[in-house]
């Protein structure tokens, strides 16, 4: 249970008690349909893709497929994590701890 609470918000915990013992009642159909229409909206309008085009050497393009294989990835998409780490400061973090290690 330690886990859950590091895991889970105290109000999460609330419901899966209420679900658990029985006692949780749903949403109305219609409240149901406008509050997913609600957090649809937000979905939408919260990280939009943008496309960009770049030319890369074709040796850096056949390593980075190769270490997308390994992670069990598609290439572009691994391309697109790593360049939201370093948009984020997160691939600087890993980066610093990996040099660490050496």
């Amino acid at each position: 249970m330690k886990k859950d609470k590091e895991i889970y918000s105290a109000k999460e915990l609330k419901l899966f008690k209420k679900i658990d013992s029985g006692n949780y009642k749903p949403l109305p159909k219609k409240d149901f349909d406008k509050e997913k229409l609600r957090f649809q909206k937000i979905a939408t309008n919260t990280l939009k893709r943008k496309s960009i085009n770049i030319r890369v050497f074709e040796n850096d393009v056949d390593k980075i497929k190769a270490i997308a294989l390994s992670e069990g990835m598609p290439y572009q998409t691994f391309i697109t994590s790593v360049l939201h780490k370093v948009a984020t400061g997160k691939f600087i973090e890993s980066f610093s701890n990996a040099r660490a290690c050496l």
